[in-house]
């Protein structure tokens, strides 16, 4: 929802912020690939040191990756259809590397496995409609998008290492529950657009 309404805002900031990759040659691919690094590296990294805060400031930086490949895509001029395939498999495989690391810490398995669902269902809503009919990648705007999501684990991250110690389970527990509510919701949300949309074409509308 955030990048949709203010796309022509962000797209020139991470255009801006891609000139290093650009300069380095780097393909969009390996931009994408390096941000799955990055967060697998982190996530195993989180359970080592268990801190909330280092992790949470380590999402910021490497979930950046998941905006600058396709900016580096715009600026060299490859953009194709099998990087924006892989940016969106890498992207499911980044969330659960950091669902699956937040869960084994704080032992909210249950509630990381209900915001995955969400996360997934999300994404393969649209994607299984698109096997129906032809549809546009733009006018999606549901509640809880990609953006969101990360904005949101990082800032919850980020709270829980900053409040005091007896706070912290509190956080997280409340935290990964807000956030499993979110996707479940935006995945129905998303799924009923997209129902909508078949019953429309069954109507011959």
């Amino acid at each position: 929802m955030i990048d949709g309404l203010i796309k022509h805002v962000l797209d020139p900031l991470w255009e801006k912020a891609s000139t290093p990759l650009v300069k380095a040659e780097m393909t969009p691919n390996q931009v994408t690939l390096t941000g799955l690094g990055l967060i697998v590296v982190g996530s195993a990294l989180y359970l080592w040191h268990q801190s909330d805060l280092l992790f949470g400031l380590w999402l910021a930086v490497s979930f950046a990756f998941d905006a600058l490949d396709g900016a580096v895509a715009r600026r060299r001029d490859m953009r194709s259809k099998s990087g924006g395939y892989l940016d969106a498999m890498v992207d499911r495989y980044q969330e659960l590397a950091v669902l699956a690391a937040i869960a084994h810490v704080h032992d909210l398995w249950p509630l990381a496995m209900l915001a995955f669902a969400g996360s997934v269902i999300t994404s393969y809503a649209k994607a299984r409609v698109a096997l129906e009919t032809e549809i546009s990648n733009e006018g999606w705007p549901e509640l809880f998008e990609r953006l969101e999501r990360v904005i949101y684990l990082c800032l919850m991250l980020v709270i829980a290492g900053l409040v005091p110690d007896a706070w912290v389970a509190t956080v997280m527990a409340w935290g990964m529950g807000i956030f499993a509510l979110l996707t479940n919701l935006t995945a129905l949300q998303r799924g009923w657009r997209a129902f909508g949309m078949l019953m429309r074409i069954d109507r011959g509308a």
